[in-house]
């Protein structure tokens, strides 16, 4: 069986990694695909929108991959997609996932899993309209982009030329050797596949930030009921000043809708019918989230709803 091709995608939350992904799977159908996708939350929402007929899926929930809550599991499923017939393994992770220690992860897989693959690079995902701001006040941000052989600004629509300088400079700034690509909606040229990246090495190993002490909260709020857009968006931004992430599907009186929100932005997408609306809420404030879902629920929306770990 041939080796198969290893990307590793990293990149804050909402850094446009899932929309990456799609890219890839649109322009490279003639390729057999594995896909191992890590949440924080219980719900994969990511993993709803990439599935497709085809492809090998692995989900890995509840923390980060780098973390040692679930590194066995990454090794584990890593060594498990080494047994497909495939030519390439695409691992996106978490927002929050800290890849400084990959190396170590990677020689666990190859002690498991044989020659098996060839690890290709890591592959950054930047959000760059915040990222200026992100790099400033979460570390992890500053990890991903010192672990990564290859930087994608992504959202450079949103940019103008001054303003995509200045990320690039701050780019430079944590990794001065990284190849830097430009995106829009997570589209660029896939001639890095390529590529040998892996030799854009710039930091070394090093402990994973992710740690089961600071693994932040997750929450996840179900409901029947059918909301207005109107109603559901006050109740979002009521939330979001304590959260990274908010991102599921709801049932609106317009249809079901894919629900992303990214800093100040809320963003709605019409999708396919779900058996119950479900959000998933990735907090700053740990278990503090709760109360503060609680409220705003039943101030703004005041009918039933359930909440989950």
């Amino acid at each position: 069986m041939e080796k198969k091709e290893l990307y590793v995608l990293t990149g804050f939350l909402g850094a446009g990694k899932t929309s990456f992904l799609l890219n890839i799977l649109d322009n490279i159908k003639d390729k057999k695909i594995g896909i191992i996708q890590n949440e924080f939350g219980k719900i994969n929402v990511d993993g709803e929108i990439v599935r497709r007929n085809g492809i090998e899926m692995t989900e890995i929930s509840r923390g980060s991959i780098f973390c040692s809550c679930l590194k066995l599991s990454f090794v584990q499923a890593l060594a498990e997609m080494s047994k497909k017939d495939l030519d390439y393994v695409f691992v996106e992770s978490s927002g929050l996932a800290d890849p400084s220690n990959i190396e170590e992860i990677l020689n666990a897989v190859s002690i498991m899993a044989g020659d098996s693959y060839i690890f290709k690079g890591v592959i950054c995902l930047i959000d760059g309209v915040n990222f200026p701001n992100q790099v400033k006040d979460v570390e992890t941000v500053d990890r991903q982009l010192a672990h990564c052989n290859l930087a994608v600004i992504n959202k450079v629509d949103l940019l103008d030329l001054s303003e995509l300088e200045e990320v690039k400079n701050i780019v430079r700034g944590v990794n001065p050797i990284c190849m830097i690509s430009t995106a829009s909606y997570g589209k660029i040229d896939l001639s890095f596949l390529s590529e040998d990246l892996t030799s854009l090495k710039w930091a070394e190993y090093e402990d994973s930030l992710n740690t089961v002490d600071n693994k932040p909260k997750t929450i996840s709020l179900e409901t029947g009921e059918i909301l207005s857009k109107e109603i559901l968006t006050n109740f979002l931004k009521k939330v979001l000043p304590d959260c990274y992430r908010i991102k599921g599907f709801f049932k609106l009186d317009d249809g079901w809708q894919q629900v992303d929100v990214v800093e100040e932005l809320i963003d709605y997408k019409l999708t396919s019918e779900r058996e119950i609306s479900e959000l998933v809420f990735l907090s700053k404030t740990s278990p503090q989230i709760i109360r503060t879902i609680d409220k705003a629920w039943k101030e703004i929306v005041d009918k039933p709803m359930k909440l989950r770990n």
